[in-house]
């Protein structure tokens, strides 16, 4: 259920603390490695369900405004792929590049956040 506690995100980031601070330091070699991948693995995956659709709802918000046509996400990402591959992109190129760049930051953001900094930081 949606109001339980804790709630999905919340276990896999326990888990996530627990291989780091209790298992991580008990195993070495090639064993600490994949204590390190899982540990990592279950933070992008804690991105994913806290953040992913959000991200996607303004994806598919994104590429309905740029194809002019309602739908969902995969397949307006699918129309928006058929039509570059036929050679006929959105007319609205600056709003194409902005859409791929937005794009490409969030999915960045999700695999890890260290790489989608802003100029900013």
């Amino acid at each position: 259920m949606p109001d339980d506690r804790p709630d999905a995100v919340e276990l896999v980031e326990a888990v996530r603390e627990f291989l780091l601070n209790e298992v991580a330091p008990q195993v070495h070699g090639q064993l600490s490695f994949h204590v390190r991948v899982a540990a990592n693995a279950l933070a992008i995956a804690a991105r994913e369900w806290r953040d992913g659709p959000a991200l996607r709802g303004a994806a598919r918000e994104r590429l309905a405004r740029l194809l002019n046509q309602a739908g969902e996400y995969e397949a307006l990402n699918r129309e928006l792929c058929r039509r570059i591959l036929a050679g006929q992109p959105p007319p609205d190129r600056a709003g194409l590049l902005a859409h791929m760049r937005q794009t490409a930051a969030d999915k960045l953001r999700l695999a890890n956040p260290r790489y989608a900094r802003s100029d900013d930081d």
